[in-house]
């Protein structure tokens, strides 16, 4: 809908916009010298798990994560809040600990915000953050014969509908809400690291439209296609026994619904891993399309860095009828 309604108004004709709305990417990017821009993201929502202080976490992770998928390093956040004028001050408190102890962690100040008088309670931060105008990592750079890297297992959308349902196994809550409160911090610092250096031709996360959606968005952008190895793509235990038990978000079915159309595969992939590829994630990993002479020396890298679920997961081919081809 928000595209459909972007697409008829006027562009603003700003030399020093470097990343707008154009190309769907994680955030924009505004020139200020020939050495320095700003990163700018804003993301809120919800409480997907019970625990406040968790959830304020996962916030503020979530809103980091458009930062670090461009390449760039978080500078300052704003919160923005929405809580019940009746509401316990105790639960506002700790969503707020929980998302400050993220921003600590990832050197970014919390500067100011924004409350409003809400029954529904919602946390989200602006974010802004730097980056050097020549090391952008877009989501529209990938070139044929790349590999495809993906950092965190997928399956939070699925198991928060688990949670919110009551039918959530404990340990699926813990591997899902350790990995939601993960900074893309390490993966981001491993991609633009000048040594060793790696071809790094494109980078986004894997949020709200799920591996599908963003991958979709890579391929549209970059005038490629990607194959993915569904067999391959790292997943959070319980994330296919929700599926399989139908504790499937309408987001993964809007998702399904938007995206399947530029997707090839087999019959013989069975439906669960299929659908999970749709799952929308909060907090996902990144998606790092990077030169094949590179691929395993960056996977490795990352291991070492601490990031265990990085895994390559497909590849960038010359671009076909369908935009994403899945395979065994």
């Amino acid at each position: 809908m928000l595209d459909s309604v972007l697409g008829k108004l006027a562009r603003q004709h700003d030399p020093n916009v470097l990343v707008g709305f154009d190309t769907a990417d994680d955030a924009g990017v505004y020139q200020l010298t020939s050495e320095l821009a700003l990163v700018q993201t804003v993301d809120f929502f919800t409480p997907i798990v019970d625990d406040p202080f968790v959830f304020g976490a996962i916030a503020a992770t979530n809103a980091l994560s458009d930062v670090y998928a461009m390449g760039g390093r978080p500078l300052s956040a704003l919160t923005m809040v929405c809580f019940p004028e009746d509401g316990d001050v105790t639960l506002l408190e700790e969503m707020l600990a929980g998302g400050l102890s993220k921003m600590v962690e990832a050197n970014c100040t919390v500067i100011g915000g924004h409350s409003i008088r809400d029954p529904e309670i919602k946390l989200g931060y602006a974010v802004t953050g730097t980056i050097h105008p020549q090391k952008i990592l877009s989501n529209s750079g990938a070139k044929i014969g790349d590999q495809v890297v993906l950092t965190k297992a997928l399956g939070t959308g699925v198991i928060s509908t688990a949670i919110k349902r009551g039918r959530a196994d404990i340990n699926w809550i813990s591997a899902a809400a350790a990995s939601m409160t993960t900074l893309n911090k390490a993966a981001s610092d491993v991609v633009t690291s000048t040594t060793p250096g790696f071809t790094i031709h494109a980078m986004t996360d894997v949020t709200g439209f799920g591996l599908i959606g963003h991958a979709r968005e890579v391929a549209i952008g970059s005038g490629v296609s990607l194959q993915i190895y569904a067999s391959r793509v790292p997943l959070l235990d319980g994330a296919l026994e929700c599926i399989r038990a139908g504790l499937i978000p309408g987001g993964l079915n809007a998702n399904r619904a938007f995206a399947q159309g530029c997707v090839e595969y087999s019959s013989s992939l069975p439906d669960d891993l299929v659908t999970v590829l749709y799952d929308p994630q909060t907090a996902g990993g990144l998606l790092i399309c990077v030169g094949s002479a590179h691929a395993e020396r960056l996977v490795s890298t990352l291991h070492n860095s601490g990031v265990a679920a990085a895994t390559t997961v497909g590849e960038v081919v010359e671009k076909q009828d369908s935009r994403i081809r899945l395979l065994p």
